[in-house]
C-alpha cells in the first residue's frame, strides 16, 4: 500500500514541513527514454562508475556515446536526476551526483546506479545532500542484500526511506546555505590534506640537513669533539675483528672499502667509511620459516612490519623454531638495524632502539649489527635519508630491473661519519624536529576528524530545520501566506494522477528556478 504524506507522524517537524517518503517525492529508477527520444546516432552522456568522484560528489569524467549504443543495457537518467551507487563499496564511499550538463539532456551509465527523479516537490540538491549523509549511507549499508563483494542497496529500502520535507522556498534557502557552508568546510579539508605532504618534505629536508652536516654547522663552529671522527673510525676498525668473531658468522675478512667520490656535500671533519667497516654482521633471515609460525612465542619480523621505517608490533607474527634451526643466527639484539631487501618496500628500515625480546628476521629483511651500538641511531638516519643511504640503495635495487638488494649492496654503501659527540647532537636535533612534525600531524588528524564531523553536523541541522529560518516564520514576519510541504505534495500528486503537468517538465523548470534563485541571492 502506498504511504501518503497524511499517513506520517509530523510531530517534532518544523512548522510547514511534511514527513514523506522518497517514493512520494521522487520517481525512483524511472523508465528509460523511449527509442523515439533521439536519433540513433545522436550523442548522449555516458557515466561509468569511475566517472563519479566520491570525494566531491560529482560526475568528473563523463564520456560520450551514441544513443543507439547505450539505450539498452544501461541505467538511464535525465538532466537534474540524482544518481547514487547501489553496490559495495561505492555506495559506502559516497558515490552520488546530480546529473548536469548532459548532452541532449540524456545520460546513461553503469547498471549499479539508482536514479532519483524529483516529481516537483523536492529539489535535486536536497535529495543529493540527504543521501550523502553518513547516517543515511550506514542505514543503507545495513539493508544491503547479496553475496560478499556484490552487495547492493535494494530499491525497496529507498522507497520506504522517510524524508523530512520543507516547503520549496525553504529548500532553496537550505540548499544555498549548505552550499556555502560545505564549500568553506571543503576548503578547510583541502588545506588540511596538503599538510601531510608538506610534513613529508619537511622530514626529508631534516634528514638531508642532518646527514650533510648542515643541521649541526653551528655546533661544530663553537664546540670541539673530544675524539675526532677519524680517531673514532679507527677505534671502530680496531674493535671490529673481535666483534665479528663474537658473532660466529665465519672467517674474519677485510671489510669493503668506501667510495668517497659518492659524497660531495659533507664537512671536512667527517670520516668516510663503508657500512661494512662499521658493522660486525650483515646478514638476512633464512628461508622456510613459515612452517614455524605459532600463535605465540618469539617474534618474527617481516618486511611488512617495518614498512613505515619503524618496527610495528601490531599484527606481527610469532614463531617456534627448533633449537637447531639455521636461522637462529639472525636473532636480533638491541641496537640492530633492519633493512627490507626485497619487495615493494625495499630499503625501508627500522632501528631496534628498545628491547623486543627473542625475535628473528625473515629472508626479506637484512640485519645490520654495528660494531659499536652507539652509532646505531646515526646509521639509521643515514640509511633512511632520501639523499644519502636510501638514494644509493634504491639505485642498487632498481638498477637490475627488479626491487631487490643483496647484502653486498648494503655493505658497500658509503657512510659519512661524524664524531660521536656530533652524532649524538644530530640525533637529538632530529628527534626534536621530528617530534614537532609528529605533533603537527596529530593536530591535523584531529582537525580533519572535526571537519568531517562538522560536515555531518551541518547536514543534520539542515534536515532538522535548524540551518535557516523556516518558511512559516519568514511568512509571518513578512505578513504573507505560504504553501506548506504537505499541501504541495498533495497538489503534485493530484496533478500527476490527472496528467496535468508531466514530471520531467516540472523537474526541469523547478531546477532552473532553483539555480536562478541561488545565483541571484
Amino acid at each position: 500500500m502506498d504511504i501518503t504524506p497524511a499517513d506520517h507522524n509530523t510531530e517534532g517537524l518544523p512548522e510547514g514541513w511534511a514527513l514523506t517518503t522518497l517514493r512520494d517525492a521522487c520517481a525512483i529508477n524511472p523508465p528509460k527514454a523511449s527509442k523515439q527520444s533521439l536519433a540513433a546516432n545522436a550523442p548522449v552522456t555516458f557515466v561509468p562508475m569511475p566517472a563519479v568522484d566520491a570525494e566531491v560528489g560529482a560526475i568528473t569524467k563523463p564520456q560520450t556515446r551514441r544513443f543507439s549504443e547505450v539505450r539498452k543495457g544501461f541505467t538511464s537518467f535525465r538532466e537534474n536526476d540524482v544518481i547514487m551507487a547501489k553496490i559495495t563499496p561505492c555506495m559506502e564511499n559516497g558515490k552520488a551526483a546530480i546529473a548536469r550538463n548532459l548532452i541532449n539532456g540524456l545520460g546513461f551509465g553503469s547498471t549499479e546506479f539508482h536514479v532519483f527523479r524529483s516529481t516537483g516537490a523536492v529539489l535535486p540538491e536536497f535529495i543529493y545532500h540527504f543521501i550523502r549523509q553518513d547516517v543515511y549511507r550506514k542505514a543503507a549499508e545495513a539493508e544491503m542484500t547479496g553475496s560478499v563483494g556484490q552487495k547492493r542497496v535494494p530499491q525497496s529500502f529507498l522507497e520506504t526511506t522517510e524524508l523530512p520535507l520543507p516547503p520549496l522556498p525553504e529548500q532553496i534557502r537550505i540548499v544555498r546555505s549548505l552550499t556555502e557552508l560545505l564549500m568553506t568546510v571543503k576548503a578547510s579539508h583541502e588545506k588540511l590534506s596538503r599538510v601531510p605532504a608538506t610534513l613529508k618534505h619537511y622530514r626529508k629536508a631534516v634528514l638531508a640537513a642532518a646527514c650533510s652536516g648542515r643541521l649541526t654547522e653551528d655546533w661544530r663552529a663553537h664546540r670541539a669533539s673530544r675524539t675526532s671522527s677519524a680517531e673514532f673510525l679507527r677505534a671502530i676498525l680496531a674493535m671490529r675483528p673481535e666483534r665479528v668473531k663474537e658473532q660466529g658468522v665465519g672467517a674474519i675478512r677485510k671489510p669493503a672499502d668506501p667510495d668517497g667520490s659518492q659524497l660531495s656535500d659533507i664537512p671536512e671533519e667527517w670520516a668516510i667509511a663503508s657500512i661494512d667497516q662499521v658493522s660486525c654482521m650483515v646478514t638476512s633471515g633464512s628461508r622456510g620459516w613459515a612452517k614455524y609460525y605459532a600463535e605465540s612465542g618469539p617474534l618474527f619480523i617481516r618486511a611488512q612490519d617495518i614498512n613505515t621505517d619503524r618496527l610495528q608490533r601490531d599484527g606481527i607474527a610469532h614463531v617456534e623454531p627448533p633449537d637447531n634451526a639455521e636461522g637462529r643466527r639472525t636473532r636480533v639484539r638491541f641496537g640492530d638495524l633492519l633493512v627490507t631487501i626485497t619487495g615493494a618496500n625495499v630499503t625501508k628500515a627500522a632501528l631496534l632502539d628498545r628491547e623486543v625480546g627473542e625475535s628473528y628476521v625473515s629472508q626479506h629483511v637484512a640485519l645490520v649489527r654495528p660494531v659499536d651500538p652507539s652509532i646505531g641511531q646515526f646509521l639509521y638516519l643515514w640509511i633512511v635519508s632520501p639523499r644519502h643511504g636510501r638514494a644509493k640503495l634504491l639505485d642498487d635495487a632498481y638498477g637490475a630491473g627488479k626491487p631487490g638488494l643483496n647484502l653486498d649492496n648494503i655493505k658497500e654503501t658509503t657512510l659519512a661519519l661524524p664524531s660521536l659527540e656530533e652524532q649524538q647532537e644530530i640525533v637529538r636535533r632530529v628527534d626534536v624536529l621530528f617530534k614537532l612534525a609528529d605533533t603537527i600531524e596529530m593536530r591535523v588528524a584531529t582537525a580533519t576528524r572535526r571537519a568531517h564531523k562538522l560536515t555531518e553536523s551541518i547536514l543534520a541541522k539542515a534536515f532538522r530545520g535548524e540551518l535557516v529560518l523556516t518558511e512559516a516564520e519568514l511568512a509571518r514576519r513578512e505578513g504573507r501566506e505560504y504553501e506548506p510541504a504537505s499541501v504541495l505534495l498533495e497538489r503534485i500528486k493530484k496533478e500527476r494522477n490527472s496528467g496535468t503537468t508531466p514530471m520531467a517538465t516540472r523537474q526541469r523548470s523547478q531546477s532552473k528556478g532553483t539555480l536562478a534563485s541561488a545565483k541571484g541571492s
